[in-house]
């Protein structure tokens, strides 16, 4: 029947009416219809905790793809970026080439080097932040103090700590509010709660201490705040990524820098610098490459070859997962490659070479090029110290031999609480709090979701950083899978999503399964293993970059157990009343399939 004798029959048919009777003459069942569309689709409230990479994204894809949802995002910073934001340290950069550290659709042609500093990375967090309009979500400076699962009402109670309204910079006051969250999306990351060193006398040292992460910055620079610093003697605690950018940034600008370290590290090569050299036709022996105003240029005149020159860095960059097999043969070229290097550059001052360079694997512990570190330690005003702290003086640091060094300033490079385990509780189902999940170790499922917390995902929480390759995508992805439940949840009307225990269970075998024919697993203390020298890897997935992408791709929804909203248990409700939006208001688009976003045109078989 053509389409205009069906309007001309609808037009004059009578309004049907309900039969008694079912299909084929059965009994009826009671069931009724929902009194809804197919497609229209409930209001979903959304809570992000964390505005950094992460948090922005998020107030980008769930206006873009979810329907009528309301979204609030949540930092407890006065600004954006997430660690990009807290941390202001000297020396602060990326450490992986910045075109690789970059939104896969959003593209920066302006990175001035090739490892490009902190205040650059957050200008380009503002920036794509102010171009989607991220703002209109954002509640900037409200501190989640606590979360808790609402078993009645199936949804999550947060309370938050914020500046009341009477609040003043000299006078500051706090207020405490409550939100709640249909579903809660939660960036806190492993690398936002920092740690002071356990060394007696601390708090008694006279002049100023300062944590890499609770850097005091004066008219938004570090090097305002270092400027009067030409007479004094700085001393750095710690050999992690911090320490390695500081040292250099500090060595030309105060008297003396004393590099306190007990701990070994491999300092790399710089990532994908030969491929970067060979795109750009550059000298390949930079440590940290400039990008010249031409290069620039080209990069956003020439769209294509900014295209390929992105694509050749990123696939140079996910090609190195072999060298964190142990016994590989990328494993021992890059151990003999990065010897060597580091051996040249400490040249001037060779026996430092027997106190850094590592017994274990490249990559043990988070590897970092590092560029001007090894060169600034061979300088007259570093002292780089290897014997052990015995406590802090009122004047500076005395060492377990009685010596004794004067100093002004003491930074403390001493890294995170990388336990997972946050200054807050986390109540999920019956009480059971998150805490006591992640004892004595976290267990997730696929690092985004905890069986008892419902309607919860996280990005980079445990086992979600990679040893080699770009976080970027990786956050791109567990976010989307945060995107694709919640869109189930609304499509299919349900109030739950929650991972079982087994398929949680599972992941953590696989996880115990990955790691021992990895380097991760030697002895080395790594924040990897929540600062330990042996134990369980929890900050990493088990496998490369690109197998997380993989894996991340495909929601597996046989792993979850569902509740309905409606009080129905008929599993097709959600199909309401037979038609779609558009059709029941006779408005919008009612070929949409057509449109070009949905055809799918398949190549052109060759052969």
């Amino acid at each position: 029947m053509s389409s205009g004798v069906l309007h001309t029959l609808s037009a004059a048919a009578p309004e049907p009416t309900t039969s008694t009777a079912g299909i084929n003459g059965a009994a009826p069942t009671g069931y009724k219809l929902g009194e809804f569309c197919i497609d229209e689709y409930r209001p979903i409230k959304v809570v992000c905790i964390g505005a950094g990479f992460s948090g922005i994204a998020a107030g980008i894809r769930f206006p873009q793809k979810v329907p009528n949802v309301n979204l609030t995002i949540y930092d407890k910073n006065p600004g954006v970026g997430g660690a990009w934001y807290l941390n202001k340290y000297p020396g602060l950069a990326c450490d992986i080439p910045s075109h690789c550290y970059q939104y896969t659709f959003e593209e920066n042609t302006n990175w001035s080097a090739f490892y490009a500093p902190g205040p650059e990375i957050r200008a380009y967090l503002e920036r794509v932040a102010d171009k989607y309009k991220v703002h209109k979500y954002l509640k900037l400076s409200h501190e989640l103090t606590g979360a808790y699962w609402d078993e009645r009402k199936s949804h999550w109670r947060l309370t938050l700590r914020r500046l009341s309204p009477n609040s003043t910079p000299e006078n500051p006051q706090y207020e405490d509010i409550e939100d709640t969250a249909d579903v809660l999306f939660s960036s806190l990351g492993a690398l936002g709660r920092w740690k002071w060193p356990d060394i007696p006398g601390l708090s008694e040292f006279k002049g100023r201490v300062l944590h890499s992460a609770q850097w005091d910055v004066t008219d938004g620079h570090w090097e305002e705040g270092v400027r009067d610093w030409g007479d004094k003697k700085v001393g750095v605690i710690g050999v992690g990524s911090s320490a390695i950018q500081i040292v250099p940034a500090l060595q030309p600008k105060v008297k003396q820098v004393v590099n306190f370290v007990r701990g070994k590290t491999w300092l790399a090569t710089p990532f994908s610098g030969e491929k970067m050299a060979e795109l750009l036709k550059r000298d390949a022996g930079a440590a940290n490459y400039k990008f010249s105003d031409e290069d620039k240029k080209r990069f956003k005149e020439d769209p294509e070859f900014y295209r390929k020159f992105r694509h050749e860095l990123e696939s140079d960059l996910n090609s190195v997962h072999g060298a964190t097999l142990r016994g590989s043969a990328q494993q021992q070229g890059a151990r003999e490659a990065f010897k060597e290097n580091m051996m040249k550059k400490l040249a001037k001052k060779p026996w430092i070479a027997e106190h850094i360079i590592p017994d274990f694997a490249v990559a043990c512990r988070r590897l970092t090029p590092g560029p001007g570190y090894l060169e600034s330690l061979c300088e007259d005003n570093v002292t780089f110290e290897t014997n052990e702290i015995k406590r802090v003086t009122p004047t500076g640091i005395e060492m377990t031999d009685g010596r004794h060094y004067e100093l002004d300033v003491i930074v403390c490079a001493t890294g995170f609480d990388t336990s997972f385990k946050y200054p807050f509780p986390f109540v999920g189902r019956g009480g059971v709090t998150l805490h006591e999940k992640f004892t004595p170790h976290p267990r997730t499922y696929m690092g985004m979701c905890v069986d008892g917390f419902p309607n919860w995902f996280q990005s980079l929480g445990p086992n979600s950083g990679v040893g080699s390759g770009s976080l970027l995508v990786i956050i791109e992805r567990q976010l989307e899978y945060c995107v694709q439940a919640t869109l189930k949840m609304q499509r299919e009307r349900l109030k739950v999503v929650e991972v079982k225990k087994e398929a949680v269970d599972d992941f953590d075998e696989y996880l115990e399964a990955y790691f021992p024919k990895t380097v991760y697993s030697e002895k080395c203390r790594s924040w990897y293993k929540m600062g330990k020298e042996e134990g369980r890897v929890v900050g990493l997935w088990p496998g490369s970059c690109l197998h997380a992408v993989r894996a991340l791709a495909h929601p597996r929804w046989e792993d979850f157990d569902y509740e309905l909203a409606d009080p129905v248990k008929n599993r097709f409700y959600w199909l309401g009343d037979g038609q779609t939006y558009n059709e029941k208001t006779m408005t919008g688009d009612r070929a949409w399939y057509l449109s070009p976003e949905e055809v799918d045109i398949p190549p052109i078989p060759k052969d």
